[in-house]
Parts: structure tokens; sequence; C-alpha cells
């Protein structure tokens, strides 16, 4: 589908969205019909993404994708009409007897660009959102995750009338004819590289966009607080789905006297984690052989630059690259510049947590913070002198699966939120309504400005000083 043919799809859903805007039972009936698809093609789906990953484990694809979707389908149908209502505000004194509401209004037809790494989730988790606040949607998987994009696309396609929700599939050339369409809102998932076109393409037509991107997410451990545990769930975060998560831990910070326990206490949680690592649809593959030689080309990078590097379940093979742990890294290293994107968890040693803090703050914001300490004074200190997307405390990763927090970078990392009432407010227009009565006060501030009006206007003046 060219770029002409995806503009007459989107005028054909402006067109409709403008005669039927989707009421309250319409979105509950789609919601509900897009739960029952993915029910009904969880097989194909999870097959699917075998296939584009070359191997992933089928119970990750359950816990990660479809249960997560799944769960968040329930809590916006629960809470859907609370959030339709019209609120009620005061009105400004001096507009008596005016009253004075808003209400969450659809936008339109959006357009959702989803990401390969969780391509179900990625993709119709925003489509979620856009359902629930009223909108029409053309949504397009990652052309990078090719069999599952084709599933999505035969199953939103068969269950939906294209005027409302439609799904298109293409490589990257369609993607930038999708990206420049004129959207009433365009959300897109992906890297920060890619999400500067992405807004560059929708300024032209004035399009706001939502940017969910990425980062280089660091999980900082107090000494104080058992390494075991914060290891067991760093690690866990850091290798679901090969490491290919946007708020994966990218590197750890904690004092150089943790080295060794570190890397002892690692290689035992990793094979407890994954003891038949190598066996297949075990641990996740890397998605494509570009991006396993980038992780490659980066640990050479790193090795030829100082950082010991600890294998910790032997040798990589095709496409399937082992966990390692970096030693010895500094910012010179190409592994502590670009999101990694993978199994590797380099390992930077600063002593305080004033320094890790520093650090941080001279980095770009990242997607996610995990810092891992009992003390509250510590952690309300790193709360305050920090900024990201999302912060879990003692723990990673799981922040952005509780429906009622929202879920966004900020800088480099993105912008904007979904999830839960975030979501559909993303995908709203917040407008403002007020009703005035048939006598107003308003009417005595009408010109010509007479003696007694020049009066009024300065008693209203003073009595609205601070």
């Amino acid at each position: 589908m060219d770029r002409s043919e995806l503009l007459q799809l989107l005028n054909k859903q402006k067109a409709a969205f403008r005669k039927d805007p989707p009421s309250f039972e319409k979105r509950m009936e789609s919601l509900k019909n897009l739960s029952d698809i993915v029910k009904e093609n969880k097989s194909l789906l999870i097959r699917a993404i075998n296939k584009d990953f070359g191997g992933r484990a089928e119970e990750e694809t359950r816990l990660l994708e479809i249960l997560p979707l799944q769960d968040q389908i329930r809590h916006s149908m629960r809470h859907l009409k609370n959030w339709m209502k019209p609120r009620s505000v005061k009105s400004s004194w001096f507009l008596i007897p005016a009253k004075a509401f808003y209400q969450y209004q659809p936008l339109g037809s959006v357009g959702i660009m989803g990401a390969w790494n969780y391509q179900i989730l990625l993709t119709l988790g925003p489509l979620i959102d856009a359902i629930a606040a009223g909108n029409h949607a053309i949504i397009k998987p990652s052309e990078m995750a090719p069999a599952s994009a084709e599933v999505i696309r035969k199953m939103i396609n068969s269950a939906f009338p294209e005027e409302y929700i439609h799904c298109v599939t293409g490589d990257a050339e369609m993607a930038k004819g999708f990206s420049s369409l004129p959207f009433d809102h365009l959300f897109f998932t992906g890297s920060s590289n890619i999400g500067k076109k992405i807004m560059a393409a929708a300024a032209p037509n004035l399009t706001p966009v939502t940017l969910e991107l990425g980062g280089k997410s660091p999980a900082v451990i107090h000494p104080s607080y058992p390494l075991k545990v914060a290891l067991q769930r760093i690690i866990n975060g850091k290798l679901f789905n090969g490491g290919q998560t946007c708020v994966a831990p990218d590197y750890i910070i904690a004092p150089d006297s943790l080295n060794d326990e570190i890397e002892n206490t690692a290689k035992s949680i990793v094979n407890t984690l994954y003891p038949d690592l190598k066996k297949e649809g075990k641990f996740t593959s890397i998605i494509n052989e570009k991006h396993f030689q980038r992780l490659k080309s980066l640990l050479e990078d790193a090795k030829n630059k100082g950082a010991r590097i600890v294998e910790i379940s032997g040798n990589d093979e095709h496409k399937l690259l082992t966990p390692k742990l970096l030693f010895n890294v500094n910012d010179e290293m190409k592994v502590m510049q670009e999101e990694i994107f993978g199994p590797i968890l380099p390992v930077l040693n600063l002593e305080t947590v004033e320094e890790a803090i520093n650090y941080i703050n001279d980095h770009h914001k990242p997607l996610a913070l995990y810092y891992f300490d009992n003390n509250s004074k510590r952690i309300k200190h790193l709360l305050k002198f920090t900024q990201s997307g999302g912060v879990t405390v003692n723990d990673t990763i799981y922040h952005l699966a509780q429906h009622r927090l929202p879920f966004g970078g900020v800088g480099n990392s993105g912008m904007g939120h979904y999830h839960g009432f975030d979501g559909f407010k993303t995908f709203s227009k917040k407008r403002a309504v007020m009703e005035q009565g048939r006598l107003a006060a308003s009417d005595f501030l009408q010109p010509p400005y007479t003696g007694f009006k020049q009066k009024l206007l300065g008693w209203v003046e003073k009595f609205s000083k601070v």
C-alpha cells in the first residue's frame, strides 16, 4: 500500500468518524472483540513470534505480551464509563452564575506504529487506549517481525471494518509514508533515532505525537541491600526476551568492592534461571543477524578499550548471544553510549549514591531507573534529584504492568504517556465547556466603560489580588 492509498484509507476513516463517533457501547463491544480475537489467535501469535526471533519461549510470549494485553483490556472495560464522564469544576467567581465542566472527546483517526521486540503488546496495547478513547485507528506492526505482523493484520482486518480499525503492513519506505499522513494523533514505539524522523515527518501536518523510545536504564545497588536479591531481579529483567526490552536494566552501578560477588552470584543466578539456555525455545535469540553483529561489535569495542568480559553461559551460537558481564567499563566504550538491547550487562563502579546520581544526570534521561535500597531517606533523595520515564525501587521492569501508573519516557527516552487512564487521555482532547446563565455578572463588564463600570472593574481587580 503506497502513501496515496494510505491517505485514501485515512480520509475514509475520518469521514466515518465524523458521521458516527464511537459510543460507549461501541467502544466496549470493540474492546471485547479485540480480546476475543487475541484469544482465538493465541497459538498463531506465539508461533509467529517464535519464527520472527528464530527462537523465543512460549512462556515469555504468554507472560510478557498476551497476559498484560488481556489485563489491559479488562482494566479499560472496567473503568471506561467513569473515564468518559464529564467532570464539573468550580466556576470563576466573577463569572457567576456560569457552570463549568470538561469532557474527554475522541481525537478522530489515529495512527499507531508498533515495535518488533514485543510486536503484539506494543502494537495492540496503544490500540486498546485508542479504542477506549473513541477513536478510529490505522495500525502498522513492525516490518522487522514479519510473521507476527501478518498474523496481526489478518486477525484485525477480519474482525473490524476498515473505516473503523485497519492494519497495514509494509517495509521501511511504507513506514515513512505512514508517519507523514495527517493523522489526528500518531503513536510510535521504537528507537530514539527513528523517533526523531517520525516527529519530523509529522511536523508539516502539526500532527501531535507520542514517542515511546528507549535509553540506557541504570540499576543502582546500594551496598547495604542484599546483593543476591538485587541481582536476581536485575538479571531476570535483563534477560527477558534476550535483553531486547526497552525497559531492561541496561547497566549496573555499584561499588567496586562488590565486583567479585556480582560475578559469582550472577553466574549462579543465570544457570538457575536458564539451566538449558542453549536448548531450542529456552532463551530468546537476537531478532536478526544485523543486530547480532551489532552486539558482537559492542563487545569487541569494549574489549579493545579495556573491558573485562565474563562469559556466563558458554559460547555464542547463530543469533543466540549468551549472557555476559562487563567490568572495567567507561564512557569511551560504545556499550556505555548506546542502548544495548541484548544480554550484555556492564557493571559501572561508582562508590556512592551521590556519584550515581551525578552520572545519571550527566547523560540522557533514561526510560527507567532502578534503585535497590531499603533506606527511605536515600530513596527519596534519589527520586528528587534524578529524572527518568519511570522508577521501580527494589525490582525491575514491572512498573510498566501497573495500569494505574502512566508509562512513558522523558527527553531522549520519549514524550507522552499511555496505559490505563493516561492512555485514554493521550488519545483524547480534554475539552473545556462553560454554560452561562440568562443573567450574568460578566454582562456588566462590557463597554462602554462608564464611571460605574470603572468602579466595578476596580472592585473586581481588588478582590482578585493574591
